[in-house]
């Protein structure tokens, strides 16, 4: 099986081909690490304080669950009919890679200039401002924080690489752990803001956006291969 060469992170590129039934586990190890920079569980902490402030414990554990099982229901929506969907409005597999790595690559620009972190706390200031009783865990949680564009292309580019069902079953646990780590975080999100601070929080934000434009790199790479150019 042909493999493309390591990124300087150590972690093994995405194949120019299907997977087959044996997954190999550095392409299950891409697909956690790539998830994760992209819904970013860490970065989601400090916005879930900041939406849920003055919330009893019980409250905040009832909008975490919410907003987890509706952005799992709409990644687990675009997974099975995502590719159904490209093909019939006529948008090839490599042409969505291309455009998914861009999306991903303009993410890591926002996480690297911290563009993100401010576009993010803005809508969380106006669902605040909209209403201060209202359930965050729809929106802005579920779409467009976590369940947003740049997942969503992720998880159709993923599940585009693999050829079976152990393949989608496969990407379907790594999604599911991620989400869990959101999950986690939601319910220790005060005491994540207060171990690690802005700052700390800030830094890594800014490292995962550089894991980040590597992968969202290698997406387009994949995809001009898909039209037979770049060797």
């Amino acid at each position: 099986m042909l493999r493309l060469p390591p990124l300087r992170f150590g972690v093994v590129l995405f194949h120019t081909r299907p997977y087959q039934r044996d997954m190999d586990p550095n392409f299950l190890i891409t697909a956690f690490v790539a998830l994760f920079v992209v819904i970013d569980p860490i970065g989601l902490a400090p916005l879930f304080v900041a939406l849920t402030a003055g919330m009893s414990p019980q409250k905040r554990r009832q909008i975490a669950v919410r907003a987890t099982v509706v952005a799992v229901g709409i990644l687990l929506v675009f997974s099975v009919f995502g590719d159904d969907i490209l093909t019939f409005i006529g948008i090839s597999m490599p042409a969505f890679r291309i455009a998914g790595g861009i999306l991903l690559f303009l993410t890591a620009l926002d996480m690297l200039f911290e563009r993100r972190t401010k576009r993010r706390n803005d809508q969380a200031a106006e669902e605040d401002e909209d209403d201060p009783d209202d359930d965050p865990s729809v929106f802005p949680l579920a779409i467009p924080l976590i369940a947003g564009p740049g997942a969503i292309a992720t998880v159709i580019l993923l599940v585009g690489q693999t050829d079976d069902a152990a393949g989608y079953a496969a990407i379907m646990a790594v999604l599911a752990a991620v989400l869990a780590l959101v999950f986690v975080m939601f319910l220790i999100a005060g005491q994540l803001e207060r171990l690690l601070g802005r700052t700390g929080i800030t830094v890594v934000t800014r490292l995962l956006g550089m894991l980040l434009a590597a992968l969202s790199v290698q997406f387009v790479l994949d995809g001009l291969k898909g039209f037979g150019l770049g060797g």
